[in-house]
């Protein structure tokens, strides 16, 4: 008898540890399809923030307005960046893209001092940059604003593309991932079926035998997320090893959201299958266990 109990514990202990490993693995695998597109977002706004919009001066500014222009720009809160480029400046860049002095050829400096911006990246899109340019069109200092339209038209339709395929993809893996973790506890509380309707026939109510359940289920959603998060953080740590670029990616905040996510989706999904698996039990006839 005491041998029969001794096999019936072990088998439930193997059937949790079953269930934790494979929940974790469905876990993972969310967890590394939200750090890619964590990361494809992240580029995305990185490449919008490195298009520059330049602000051409009038030839007959002095410095000092131009530079004063741009603590303006600089307080605004669409710019990320802003540098004034005087005209000596824009012509010693000429000469290193190009090879050539201007006075070799000319008399005169036909470059225009500028400013040159990076907004940030939810600014960079067609209406935001209208409103900017015309904002900036309102001073007698700024001579023309270029920006490389075709460039930011194209950028932002290949984001909304790319990012609705990505949700596309993120949640059919979401429903196909709920689905998985929800038939793998099911298969886990099979082996208690018995014990479930036993302690229903000795008067238990329905809150007494759900409740160690419900615990247990709590327990082993933690366990499953944080070795899902160990994973996709270990992903994370070897794939920017391997591309060190990755690094400028990372985003903290992102991070802590997303390892959230996975801990707060292993309790809740795995709460509420065990629940309705022990409920299912309570209702089915016992001749129907078998």
């Amino acid at each position: 008898m005491e041998q029969l109990e001794s096999t019936k514990v072990n088998k439930g202990k193997a059937t949790y540890i079953y269930s934790i490993i494979g929940v974790a693995l469905v876990l993972f695998l969310l967890g590394s399809l939200g750090w890619l597109v964590i990361n494809a977002g992240q580029l995305s706004n990185s490449m919008k923030e490195k298009i520059e919009i330049n602000v051409e001066l009038n030839d007959n500014n002095r410095e000092e307005k131009g530079l004063q222009l741009k603590k303006i720009i600089e307080e605004q809160a669409f710019t990320k960046q802003a540098e004034y480029v005087s005209k000596e400046k824009a012509s010693e860049i000429f000469k290193l893209e190009v090879g050539e002095e201007f006075n070799q050829v000319l008399d005169i400096n036909p470059l225009y001092a500028s400013i040159n911006i990076h907004l940030h990246s939810e600014y960079m899109n067609a209406d935001s940059i209208r409103k900017i340019e015309a904002f900036l069109k309102q001073s007698n200092v700024v001579r023309s604003v270029y920006y490389q339209k075709n460039l930011v038209d194209i950028m932002n339709s290949n984001v909304k593309r790319i990012g609705l395929l990505i949700l596309l993809i993120s949640l059919f893996l979401i429903f196909s991932v709920i689905i998985l973790i929800d038939n793998t506890i099911r298969l886990a509380m099979y082996s208690n079926r018995f014990l479930i309707k036993t302690m229903q026939m000795v008067g238990a109510t329905r809150w007494f035998i759900a409740k160690p359940f419900n615990i247990r289920s709590v327990i082993n959603g933690i366990i499953s997320a944080v070795i899902a998060i160990i994973g996709v953080l270990l992903l994370k740590a070897f794939a920017e090893n391997l591309l060190p670029e990755l690094k400028t990616l990372a985003s903290l905040k992102w991070m802590i959201i997303l390892c959230s996510s996975i801990l707060a989706l292993g309790i809740v999904i795995s709460l509420l299958s065990t629940h309705r698996s022990v409920i299912k039990y309570l209702r089915t006839q016992i001749d129907d266990l078998y």
